[in-house]
């Protein structure tokens, strides 16, 4: 069964696109997502009538393809746009090039969405005219909704200086939870690093969105349902390294803008976080390895004066200090300890 021929679409088509509409929402689908009907289900009842859903699908699934021309059939609002690609970052590019409208939210197929989330986010936006802007969010697990209050009473509904309100960086890089200005994204060329792991793809896009000098407004209201994943053991060595390449990017990113002295500090607890998480998941016979790698990685931080206690959780400044003062083999022995825990 076709997705429909009125909404169907190819990124190698070079057909002129021009609805302007305030928002795009860009919506990725997962072949097989038993939660797809939810996703869209929230999507549809959004009370923002300007707005546009492109619908990012990189398969024919049939199932998957019979609600999405149902919901394209429905709501004028929403399109269907076929990729041919499997890459969930190259798919978000290619539809941020696509769309002209003013704001742009992203939804993953399995979270789902409050119906105020886009027309509120859009009254804030333009308030301020803010090219970020970021909210509460809950995230769902096992049928329950628990509040993640990643933003305070006293920390919203007013411009921020990331310089100063630091503490934004460290909250997860839940990109989906906001609205971002597309002139804003194409002026700093803001886009999500493609080819990396899907749990770390948000981390590259929320850092240069925070760094690249554009209005940030957070409100503490909570929209989005995140649907929180299983976690799993990461088996190729290619792809664990892919998130040593994107922190590598971002920092290039950030000397090129020559804001690493401002912003260096504050990257450093993100990063080891991201690597450490890594090395959790990994198969016992890459463990030395990555280790060795995430070592000599912050040890150089670290000798350039980047690495403060401050801006660090204890426990990961502990694990850090362990990994960088520790004899190779003594820290092995412990992390083995501790991941043989972590899995019981």
């Amino acid at each position: 069964m076709a997705i429909g021929t009125n909404t169907e679409r190819d990124f190698d088509e070079e057909e002129e696109y021009t609805d302007s509409p305030r928002v795009s929402v860009l919506v990725f689908v997962h072949e097989n997502d038993p939660n797809l009907v939810d996703c869209l289900r929230t999507v549809h009842n959004q009370i923002l009538d300007d707005m546009e859903v492109l619908i990012l699908v990189n398969f024919r699934d049939d199932r998957s393809q019979e609600i999405i021309a149902d919901y394209t059939k429905r709501d004028q609002r929403m399109r269907a746009i076929l990729c041919k690609t499997t890459d969930f970052a190259h798919a978000m590019n290619q539809g941020l090039a696509l769309t002209k409208a003013e704001y742009v939210g992203f939804l993953h197929s399995s979270d789902f969405i409050d119906p105020e989330m886009y027309i509120e986010l859009f009254a804030l936006a333009k308030k301020f005219d803010a090219d970020v802007v970021r909210c509460n969010y809950y995230d769902f697990h096992d049928g329950k909704n628990d509040l993640h209050e990643a933003v305070l009473d006293d920390e919203a509904n007013y411009v921020i200086d990331p310089t100063e309100d630091t503490h934004i960086f460290y909250e997860p890089a839940i990109v989906w939870a906001g609205l971002y200005k597309k002139e804003y994204l194409q002026k700093e060329n803001i886009t999500f690093f493609e080819g990396i792991i899907p749990d770390y793809l948000d981390i590259n896009f929320h850092i240069k969105s925070l760094t690249s000098g554009g209005a940030i407004v957070l409100s503490n209201k909570a929209y989005y349902h995140f649907r929180i994943p299983e976690p799993s053991i990461i088996k190729e060595e290619e792809k664990y390294l892919l998130v040593n390449e994107e922190f590598a990017e971002i920092e290039r990113t950030l000397r090129k803008r020559k804001i690493y002295e401002t912003f260096g500090r504050v990257l450093q607890p993100i990063k080891f976080a991201s690597y450490y998480d890594n090395l959790m998941r990994l198969p016992e016979s890459q463990l030395e390895k990555y280790a060795l790698r995430v070592r000599a990685e912050m040890h150089d931080a670290d000798s350039k004066n980047m690495v403060l206690k401050g801006y660090f959780p204890k426990e990961n400044w502990k694990n850090l200090r362990n990994i960088l003062k520790m004899p190779p083999q003594v820290f092995m022995l412990q992390l083995k300890k501790q991941l043989k825990a972590r899995r019981k």
